[in-house]
């Protein structure tokens, strides 16, 4: 069985607005698409302004490496880097737990 897999995106910029209509336009052209991530989940750093956390979930780090390796994420990674006020930062995670809790 395969573990799902969270890739966390750490990323600076004054263009948020921009970054998430891409995203958006993204998602709905990729909608009926195989594979790709599950969950998408975006955060906003309340002490430190303009600094944003991406939490994406794959089903497996199998399919996130598949993921990555289609062009048109590529050319969707390129534009939200040039939207970017620093070189956003990669971490990758296996999910270990998760559960809902209300």
């Amino acid at each position: 069985m395969s573990q799902r897999f969270v890739q966390i995106v750490d990323f600076e910029t004054h263009r948020f607005d921009e970054m998430k209509e891409l995203l958006d336009r993204f998602e709905q052209r990729m909608a009926g698409e195989s594979g790709g991530p599950t969950h998408r989940i975006l955060l906003q750093d309340r002490d430190q302004a303009g600094r944003y956390l991406a939490v994406i979930e794959f089903a497996s780090y199998d399919e996130a490496l598949r993921s990555d390796a289609r062009p048109e994420v590529a050319q969707l990674n390129e534009r939200l880097t040039a939207l970017c006020t620093r070189p956003p930062a990669f971490g990758n995670y296996d999910v270990r737990d998760a559960r809902e809790l209300k």
